[in-house]
């Protein structure tokens, strides 16, 4: 039985009360992880999101011949800097540029695209080479070698499905969806008795796991409270779970979370202004709540995309591209934009040519925010020395 399976059979890692024989109970629970004070919280846009109509080439004549029914209108864009501009509903993404807490990463992506959903998801979450297939996430690997003994909160991740980046093989990381309902109690009659079967060994630690997991996090949620107020969305409510578990020094070292919903071949402009405008409000709540606490420079937020679009509309919208920008807020980032404009001139088959290897900037990350030596998790690029 694997983890997925345990999990979804018991209830335990979208909500619910789990139910415990007492011989894990035994067990007790482990202390958090502390391993420095900075933590990695990652916000992934699931469907490709178009960078060209979130962070804009607004001075290219190219931008607009290319797309003249989707193209925004230079007197709404915002932010004017170098040729570029923020997407309106991202008013709060220029506020924090204007702070010097946020840097964008322009044409980043990887060799030999792949524009199928799925698979480049896969490669952005293992950190593989597009014809590598790797079976566990980069930050299960990060988290493997990190952590002395096996810590089940040093990853956390708020979805309904656990996430590939942080599966490892010690179950390091918990996923949960509502905090408030993740607890446990026990089953007095302790119907469970595992043997001494080795191939049980991992159903017990898991089970063990997500015990402990759970009491970590009610205590750190016990500590907290939030300062301001959250959008209503999912996104909102799991950045607001995020920053109490921090301020509730949790002391996990990533968080992840997603939001769905930018798959936009047709009816774009509506679509991602939406979107777009529910990523800017939770992020700004969330960012005011760290600068608030004192916790900013403790904390970088990494925002990506598994895809851009291709540069020329279809009609209404766009389809499956490759390069696209990424965004660094917090962590004493330094506020730059790293990277060349987008060239429309110069296109590959109609895509943007990537200029910046994802794995760059998660090298980058494991080594300034982590102190960790990145090599030793299979990543070879170079490090983004303008980043921190």
């Amino acid at each position: 039985m694997n983890r997925r399976n345990f999990l979804t059979l018991t209830g335990t890692f979208t909500g619910g009360t789990l139910l415990l024989p007492n011989f894990l109970h035994a067990f007790g629970s482990q202390s958090n992880l502390v391993i420095g004070e900075q933590c990695l919280v990652f916000i992934q846009l699931n469907g490709g999101n178009d960078g060209l109509n979130t962070f804009i080439p607004f001075e290219d004549s190219l931008y607009y011949d290319y797309r003249t029914k989707i193209a925004l209108d230079k007197n709404t864009i915002i932010s004017r800097n170098k040729g570029m501009a923020f997407h309106p509903s991202l008013k709060d993404f220029a506020n924090m540029q204007q702070n010097g807490d946020l840097t964008v990463i322009q044409n980043v992506g990887y060799p030999e695209p792949n524009r199928s959903h799925f698979r480049s998801q896969e490669i952005w979450q293992t950190a593989s080479d597009a014809n590598q297939y790797i079976s566990n996430g980069w930050l299960g690997r990060y988290l493997d070698l990190q952590c002395k003994e096996h810590e089940p909160t040093a990853g956390v991740n708020f979805d309904n499905i656990d996430n590939l980046s942080l599966k490892g093989n010690e179950p390091n990381s918990i996923t949960l969806k509502d905090p408030n309902r993740f607890k446990m109690r026990t089953d007095n009659d302790d119907m469970v008795k595992l043997s001494d079967n080795p191939q049980l060994d991992f159903v017990r630690k898991i089970a063990n796991s997500v015990s402990e997991g759970s009491d970590d996090i009610q205590k750190a949620l016990a500590k907290s409270t939030s300062e301001i107020n959250y959008p209503k969305t999912g996104l909102g409510k799991n950045l607001e779970w995020i920053a109490r578990l921090i301020k509730g020094n949790l002391n996990s070292k990533v968080y992840y979370t997603s939001q769905n919903g930018y798959d936009t071949h047709d009816n774009q402009i509506n679509i991602q202004q939406r979107n777009l405008t529910e990523l800017n409000d939770a992020i700004y709540s969330f960012y005011t709540e760290l600068k608030k606490a004192q916790l900013l420079q403790n904390v970088t937020l990494v925002v990506f995309s598994e895809f851009g679009r291709r540069v020329k509309e279809n009609g209404n919208g766009t389809d499956h591209g490759t390069a696209a920008p990424m965004f660094i807020i917090g962590g004493n980032n330094k506020g730059k934009i790293i990277g060349n404009n987008p060239n429309l001139a110069d296109l590959d088959n109609g895509d943007l040519k990537y200029e910046v290897d994802f794995r760059s900037v998660y090298a980058s990350l494991l080594q300034s925010k982590m102190n960790f030596d990145y090599t030793k998790i299979g990543i070879t690029n170079k490090v983004l020395n303008e980043l921190f």
